[in-house]
């Protein structure tokens, strides 16, 4: 029988646990970037990210097989540019999930990928094999799992608690014929948790054409044990006023698994509602990144900006809170933690 991380010791740490790098991909030509003027603008909004973390960390870029000149382009030099090949850019679903042990060991755990529930309009026969490369090219232990899942669609908090969404873990697509109690085994065997918080579903317009089926990574996130930040929607206009305050309840109601019943800080939507095509935006500050010594923020050009970047200079006391543009990033189908994925320090 398969030995499980969880059996020999390993769990995947809190983000706020100190980092030996971040990982990310740079965007290339596919179906989410259909022009070279759209493609030269998630460009430029992928590198703004790895230029502002590589200021706290060390980053490594995986590009598409031939085009290290191009990145090197729109990347700082502090940059470290691997090649490999890729469908797509969206790091924190198609890398592996890192793993330490008490020992000084790291390993990495690598989900199914298979498109976000095998859409249409995605492509994923490279992006499937790149969580392999990167524990390749760090040298770790890789476990694989047997569960569809992606990055976005965890978020733990070091002590044993993992958050995740019906709609992602047991949809159509990825595991509709496992229990929820298969679920719940596979994750704590290869997350090294004990307890999962279910919350039902995600942001209403993650449920679109190009939407992930209700990423947790946009909805709530831990910010240190026992207390989470949630998204909420103040206007009734907009569909995910309901649903943001269902969960909110949700998570209020619910323990961690240490038993702490979960205080929940809200943080409220952009004020802006709807796209330019008329569409309501799932805009969130949930989405941010923690880095060694910095929280780098989605910021939309919108009053609440400054009002997210407060809330969360004060959950995460020590760390530079830096607002980074991610209008570009959302208008492609995710935010900065979903182009981010953090390799933790031995």
């Amino acid at each position: 029988m398969t030995t499980t991380p969880a059996e020999l010791g390993f769990r995947m740490p809190a983000e706020w646990h100190p980092h030996e790098r971040t990982w990310m991909a740079f965007p290339t030509e596919n179906p989410t970037f259909d022009s070279p003027e759209h493609l030269d603008a998630g460009r430029r909004a992928w590198a703004a990210v790895a230029n502002t973390i590589v200021r706290y960390e060390p980053v490594a870029l995986v590009v598409n097989t031939g085009e290290t000149g191009t990145a090197r382009g729109y990347v700082s030099p502090e940059v470290e540019i691997v090649e490999r090949p890729l469908d797509d850019a969206w790091m924190r679903d198609i890398g592996p999930t890192f793993l330490i042990d008490g020992n000084g060991a790291v390993a990495a755990t690598d989900w199914i990928f298979n498109g976000w529930g095998a859409q249409s309009w995605a492509r994923w026969d490279k992006d499937q094999h790149v969580a392999e490369h990167i524990t390749e090219l760090t040298g770790v232990r890789r476990f694989a799992s047997r569960l569809i899942n992606e990055g976005g669609g965890i978020h733990v908090d070091g002590e044993g608690t993992v958050l995740v969404t019906d709609t992602v873990q047991l949809g159509e697509g990825r595991n509709s014929d496992w229990t929820r109690e298969q679920v719940e085994a596979e994750l704590n065997a290869f997350l090294g948790t004990t307890k999962v918080i279910w919350v039902p579903r995600g942001l209403t317009r993650d449920y679109d054409e190009f939407g992930t089926r209700g990423h947790i990574d946009i909805v709530a996130s831990f910010v240190r044990p026992g207390t989470v930040v949630a998204h909420v929607q103040p206007d009734p206009a907009h569909p995910d006023h309901e649903v943001c305050r269902e969960i909110v309840d949700l998570l209020r109601a619910s323990t961690d698994a240490r038993g702490r019943t979960l205080e929940v800080i809200e943080l409220p939507a952009p004020t802006v509602l709807l796209d330019e095509d008329g569409e309501p935006v799932d805009y969130s500050y949930i989405n941010h990144y923690v880095a060694n010594g910095a929280v780098v923020l989605c910021a939309f050009n919108d009053p609440r900006d400054d009002e997210a970047k407060a809330i969360l200079e004060k959950a995460y006391p020590g760390r530079t809170v830096e607002l980074v543009d991610a209008t570009e990033i959302f208008a492609n189908g995710g935010g900065i933690h979903c182009i981010t994925q953090q390799q933790p320090r031995a």
